[in-house]
């Protein structure tokens, strides 16, 4: 999807501190090609296991995976051409039990480990926002979001440094570079930087009649500044602790100190720039790194070196704030910058209301499994073929 990261949606607005809050900074890259042999290698272990192995596997809702297999399939994983194929042409019947044992005629488990050996890690969360826009500045529509300016859009220009956050507000070089670049206005300076942190979201614009329309924004470059936690310069101002670091806190304390509201921007330099993309179908999630639209519950962003964009795997987590079990199957189709490790998971929790709260607290511990091709052999850890 292509995101940045917050904590009202956890450690994403920690960033560094995404131990004490969920969902993390999310500026990605253009969608990743599918590779046409099977990686060779990964940064994380691979350790055969049996489907016994896999808690809970006989409860989960498997027919609510099979669309989003289906859509990875549309740009199939190395190697998942058979696999694909076959839940094209000889699909199983739809229900959880004919899904499952279609998953265990095709599929062989691997509990995915650091190299060193550790099965558990962490699973966070995001979602997608929805904001009201315009399309000129209007009332308190005043916060523009902006495509990326002409000198970062030309094909051989270098990716170094452009203007900080504060820059853009307050020189004029860089005010003139973005103008004309705006695609819309919002109401919250704070609002349009979790739509940066996301990376992606819906914009229901405003019309003048008073009819709205739905579009949604994605993710076309920033300003190659470096991501700061807006909660953790709070803390480290001594206005938050770090249990206290959630979105909703962040915006209170902007109710509180408005004439900190600009510092506390300042402090992340990084500027996301947008492009409009169509919305045909409001039910259909934004595009993640495999370039297939995630599916909310069932779709994970990964690191692509530990699980391959486009692999399926089982989840073993709890619910946000909670010890209920939270064990599912999804597919790896999205990555994050703060996504990095062999056993770390961000589960997409959509754009319906709930998703903001869910995403928020989602800060678990996590072990999972890698549901692989029978016929295709896993990734050799990448340490051992260095030896």
């Amino acid at each position: 999807m292509i995101r940045v990261g917050l904590a009202i949606a956890g450690a994403a607005i920690l960033g560094a501190l995404a131990a004490c809050i969920g969902v993390p900074p999310r500026p990605q890259e253009a969608p990743v090609e599918p590779r046409t042999a099977a990686p060779a290698h990964s940064t994380a272990r691979w350790v055969a296991a049996a489907w016994s192995d896999l808690p809970g596997f006989a409860a989960d809702r498997a027919t609510e995976l099979w669309p989003a297999l289906l859509a990875g399939c549309a740009r199939p994983a190395a190697g998942w051409a058979q696999t694909c194929a076959r839940a094209l042409l000889d699909p199983p019947a739809p229900t959880d039990d004919a899904v499952r044992q279609w998953l265990m005629a095709q599929l062989q488990p691997y509990q995915v480990r650091a190299d060193e050996g550790q099965a558990e890690g962490l699973a966070t969360g995001y979602f997608e926002p929805e904001l009201e826009a315009t399309r000129s500045p209007q009332g308190r529509f005043q916060v523009p979001l902006y495509a990326p300016p002409l000198q970062l859009l030309a094909a051989a220009a270098p990716r170094r440094p452009w203007y900080t956050r504060a820059q853009i507000e307050t020189l004029p070089a860089a005010r003139a570079a973005l103008a004309g670049r705006e695609i819309a206005w919002v109401e919250d300076p704070l609002d349009a930087l979790l739509l940066q942190v996301q990376g992606s979201g819906r914009l229901r614009m405003r019309q003048p009649d008073g009819r709205s329309t739905l579009l949604r924004v994605g993710f076309a470059g920033h300003n190659e500044q470096p991501y700061r936690s807006l909660g953790r310069w709070l803390v480290e101002q001594g206005e938050l602790g770090a249990a206290q670091a959630s979105w909703p806190a962040i915006k209170a304390w902007a109710q509180v100190h408005p004439d900190r509201l600009q510092e506390l921007l300042w402090a992340n330099p990084r500027v996301v720039f947008f492009r409009v993309e169509p919305l045909a179908d409001p039910a259909s999630g934004p595009r993640g790194a495999q370039g297939v639209p995630l599916t909310p519950g069932r779709s994970v962003a990964v690191d692509p070196l530990a699980v391959p964009l486009g692999a399926m795997l089982w989840l073993d987590t709890t619910e946000p704030n909670s010890a209920a079990p939270l064990r599912r199957l999804v597919m790896a189709q999205d990555t994050g910058s703060a996504i990095t490790g062999a056993v770390r998971a961000d589960l997409f929790f959509g754009w319906q209301p709930p998703a903001q709260v869910l995403a928020g607290r989602m800060k678990q511990p996590l072990r999972w499994w890698a549901l692989w091709p029978r016929d295709l052999p896993p990734p050799a850890p990448m340490a051992a073929a260095m030896r």
